[in-house]
């Protein structure tokens, strides 16, 4: 029987297998989910197989999907790296990397200055999440935030965190004297990550009565800061990646006493590309901008 999938079936259903989600494949392919589900179902009409197990919100390799990923990647790669040698024309190479929204914003964005002019041949593409509940991109490199170091094969350890109490001027001017009673009169703004973070705090200070006037949280550490920033109540908010904000005035210690914690920022490789030498320029860069600094 002769096979006639096209290397963009083949290229479909190669990142569907990697990622196991058709809407991340569409994402990465800048095809929409609908384009996706056809090709993977030409594929299979072609081979005469299911590749896929498809749940309501999740699909899963079959042993016959397993196995045919197993064969076709190298092969794949064989040829993608065959185009990359006879290519009339340079390519640049493109890196992915995925990081915590407020890393982002706070330390890697306003840091990124030059690099474009000391590698021009290197795409950087940047992915944030909000949350560590969010679900994990997938991306050549990701810097995480987590209690204890991750099981990958590369994973360095940038620097540790803490959480310090803070608000805006003017309400600093209205708290500063109260002491720790300024948290019944306002509210303790939280990542919603860490619903139980004022209650830790107190904790830590060893209180016996921990009554705080409300508890807001926001799905993201930039709404945190952004919130105190605004006048709506008292934040933990981390430190020191949010150094720019206490530097600017935008923001002031209510409290001494700080969060501590076992956090800790993370970069991860996942797996060594051959065919992309350049990742580990990055790897270089972010180490000597970021590891045991903040």
């Amino acid at each position: 029987m002769a096979i006639h999938s096209s290397m963009r079936g083949l290229r479909c259903f190669c990142v569907a297998a990697d990622c196991l989600s058709f809407k991340e494949t569409a994402r990465q392919l800048y095809l929409t989910p609908s384009a996706v589900s056809h090709q993977i179902k030409q594929l299979e009409s072609e081979l005469g197989l299911d590749l896929f197990l498809r749940q309501t919100r999740s699909v899963e390799l079959t042993a016959q999907g397993k196995a045919f990923y197993q064969a076709l990647l190298p092969l794949m790669r064989e040829l993608e790296q065959t185009l990359r040698t006879f290519s009339q024309q340079k390519n640049p190479t493109e890196i992915s990397i995925s990081m915590p929204e407020f890393f982002a914003s706070e330390l890697f964005v306003p840091r990124l200055v030059g690099w474009s002019e000391q590698h021009p041949d290197i795409n950087l593409k940047v992915e944030t999440i909000k949350s560590r509940q969010d679900p994990a991109k997938h991306t050549d490199l990701q810097i995480l935030l987590a209690s204890s170091k991750p099981s990958d094969k590369i994973a360095y350890e940038l620097f540790p965190i803490s959480y310090v109490p803070a608000c805006n001027p003017a309400l600093y001017q209205q708290l500063s004297g109260l002491g720790f009673e300024a948290l019944t009169k306002v509210p303790c703004l939280v990542h919603q990550a860490r619903p139980w973070s004022w209650h830790q705090w107190a904790e830590q200070l060893e209180m016996e009565v921990f009554t705080p006037k409300q508890v807001i949280q926001l799905d993201s550490m930039f709404s945190v800061a952004r919130a105190a920033q605004q006048g709506l109540g008292i934040a933990l908010v981390p430190w020191p990646i949010s150094h720019s904000w206490f530097a600017s005035g935008s923001l002031k210690r209510l409290f001494s006493e700080e969060l501590e914690s076992r956090d800790k920022y993370y970069l991860v490789q996942h797996e060594t590309d051959p065919n992309k030498p350049q990742i580990q320029l990055l790897v270089d860069w972010i180490l000597q901008s970021f590891q045991r600094t903040g």
